[in-house]
């Protein structure tokens, strides 16, 4: 299997959707996925040890996309090697009423990563001009200032919000955050075969929800918004990379083997020396617990 260059993937121009592959024609089977996967989980989880002694650096995994397009699974896979420590997932569903009290962002803020951690966003605060968008009407239980009706969420709403959600990752960017987003690219059809599992594997019924048919219905809507953002909010400080997700085992792969690629840059994590004083005197450790 040909190595993976993480710069074909990354979105440093603007992008058409409908243009890009959902699959990636490479020769390999699973079998030869899965020991490739298996290698990069080891180094990630080895350099999040060394990330962890670091503790300057903190790590955001954002992962977007349509339903069924392998978010969940691939959040099993990649990380599996973790210490269970070291990484932490948020799920980012309905806002709750406590969350509606806030500002759209800050149920967001407060799951951040620590310095040492990763941490991963399964949907995230991307769902603020992606789903609002497709229903603006649930931009009203926000109870926002001039915002009584869905006619008084104009574009240049939108536009401002895409200007707070840049600001906010630039702001924690600067402050020691490695931010990568991964828009998990995936086409209608195989949403459609994947949706029937559902429906015909017994053991994947719980994943069905109706709710799933009604969203299909809003696709070309999605693409549109997905597009948009990802256009505007693909930056040096949090860049967006677009992933073919048709193949669950060859995006797993991907996204593992960015996420490596892209940490070798920072080459000041190391782990901390040993002060010389204390390494001087190891003999003198060593006599005092051989002798208790």
């Amino acid at each position: 299997m040909k190595s993976i260059d993480p710069n074909n993937f990354k979105v440093t121009d603007k992008i058409k959707l409908s243009k890009i592959p959902t699959l990636l024609k490479i020769k390999a089977d699973d079998d030869e996925k899965e020991e490739k996967l298996d290698k990069v989980q080891k180094k990630l989880s080895d350099l999040q040890d060394v990330m962890y002694s670091h503790n300057k650096y903190a790590v955001l995994i954002c992962l977007q996309g349509m339903d069924t397009s392998g978010k969940d699974s691939l959040i099993r896979e990649v990380f599996k090697e973790f210490n269970a420590r070291g990484v932490v997932v948020h799920s980012f569903k309905t806002p709750n009423s406590t969350e509606l009290e806030h500002d759209y962002l800050w149920r967001h803020y407060i799951a951040l990563p620590e310095k040492g951690k990763f941490a991963i966003f399964n949907r995230t605060h991307y769902e603020n001009v992606l789903i609002t968008r497709v229903h603006p009407e649930f931009i009203l239980a926000e109870n926002l200032p001039g915002i009584n009706s869905v006619k008084d969420i104009t574009p240049k709403f939108w536009k401002k919000r895409i200007e707070q959600i840049n600001n906010f990752e630039k702001h924690i960017a600067e402050n020691g955050t490695i931010v990568m987003k991964f828009f998990l690219h995936l086409s209608k059809e195989e949403q459609r075969q994947r949706l029937l599992r559902r429906l015909e594997e017994g053991k994947h019924n719980w994943k069905f929800s109706p709710g799933d048919l009604k969203e299909r219905e809003y696709w070309d809507d999605y693409q549109k918004y997905y597009e948009e953002a990802i256009n505007k909010t693909s930056t040096g400080y949090a860049p967006w990379y677009i992933v073919p997700a048709d193949d669950k085992e060859m995006a797993r792969y991907i996204v593992a083997k960015i996420i490596w690629e892209e940490m070798q840059k920072h080459t000041d994590i190391k782990e901390p020396e040993l002060d010389d004083k204390i390494r001087d005197n190891f003999e003198v450790y060593k006599k005092a617990l051989q002798k208790n």
